[in-house]
């Protein structure tokens, strides 16, 4: 369950990884320093004793090993409570695979609970090599998480945009042998499943950003407004992908119907054009025995010279006309 572990003192990482009860003892030392425990999936057995050892709230406790909230921010005494959802676009698939990291930030401590996607140990590499960020205390830690959250995002927005482009170029084609509608609709769910994860975020990144908490420093409040202009950024490209797809799926509806006006055009000519030797058929079946045509030596080749100049002259009418 524990992924990592460690003592942060003066921007740098003591030697060593602790156990569970090593980094309670440690987070009450008296010291500038604090402890950063990952934790990656716990059962809520395994987590109450991280609940216990760092005395964390039940309810945060009980969102953290659900893991099914969205993007928020709580206060509970001296601990802030962050949940941030996690995103990775599978492009073959056309699909969202999202994950949580739910965070306890502490003057003294900072846990972070990973469920599904979502590797912290690249984020715990590249902020161990920045002690001047490090100093700031267990700040620094939320902000390297959330900017590596936001950063994530910018991969799965693109590979979101590319496939609505192609869909685009699919509903004004040329070719109406396959209709795009149900792409349509699928990637409008993944959008919607990318705004879920990147709109609640803006409000807490936010606060964070005008430090309306003391447990940020104020030399980390530039990093923390950067980060949210971001944000702010990816949620309005994301928007701007609902309007695509929502035009392109009106446009395709209207492809549908303009080819569907087209087809009826086309069958109403040729409906016409065949009712001509249909009805001059149907006047000669009526067998009446007073029908001068029929004792004409020439009668059976002018009626169908007949047919064949009434059916040229209507089909030359609706090519010209467009119906054919």
């Amino acid at each position: 369950m524990i992924v990592d572990c460690a003592v942060y003192e003066d921007g740098e990482r003591r030697e060593g990884d602790l156990a569970l009860e090593d980094a309670a003892q440690a987070a009450c030392d008296d010291r500038p320093s604090f402890v950063w425990l990952g934790v990656h999936e716990p059962s809520a057995e395994e987590f109450d004793a991280v609940r216990r050892e760092f005395n964390l709230h039940e309810l945060a406790v009980e969102d953290a090993v659900e893991a099914h909230e969205r993007p928020k921010l709580e206060v509970y005494g001296e601990t802030l409570f962050v949940v941030l959802k996690t995103v990775r676009y599978i492009d073959h698939e056309e699909v969202i695979r999202g994950g949580q990291i739910m965070l306890f930030v502490n003057p003294a401590f900072v846990i972070t609970v990973r469920h599904g996607d979502g590797d912290l140990h690249p984020v715990r590499e590249a902020i161990e090599k920045r002690p001047d960020l490090l100093r700031c205390g267990p700040g620094a830690i939320l902000h390297a998480v959330i900017d590596r959250v936001v950063d994530d995002y910018e991969p799965a927005v693109q590979g979101l945009e590319i496939d609505i482009q192609e869909v685009e170029e699919q509903v004004f084609s040329a070719s109406p042998t396959h209709n795009p509608a149900q792409r349509i609709y699928r990637l409008e769910r993944e959008v919607l499943e990318m705004q879920r994860a990147v709109r609640p975020l803006a409000t807490p990144v936010d606060r964070l950003a005008r430090g309306h908490f003391d447990l940020i420093s104020p030399e980390l409040r530039d990093y923390f407004r950067d980060v949210h202009d971001h944000l702010i950024r990816v949620a309005s490209r994301v928007e701007g992908f609902r309007d695509l797809l929502g035009s392109a799926l009106q446009a395709n509806l209207t492809q549908v119907t303009v080819r569907q006006n087209e087809d009826m055009r086309r069958i109403s000519a040729w409906v016409a054009i065949l009712a001509v030797p249909t009805m001059i058929a149907g006047i000669y079946g009526m067998n009446f025995d007073h029908m001068p045509e029929l004792a004409w030596r020439y009668g059976y080749p002018a009626v169908l010279l007949v047919i064949l100049l009434i059916s040229g002259t209507l089909y030359r009418w609706f090519r010209r006309a467009g119906w054919l």
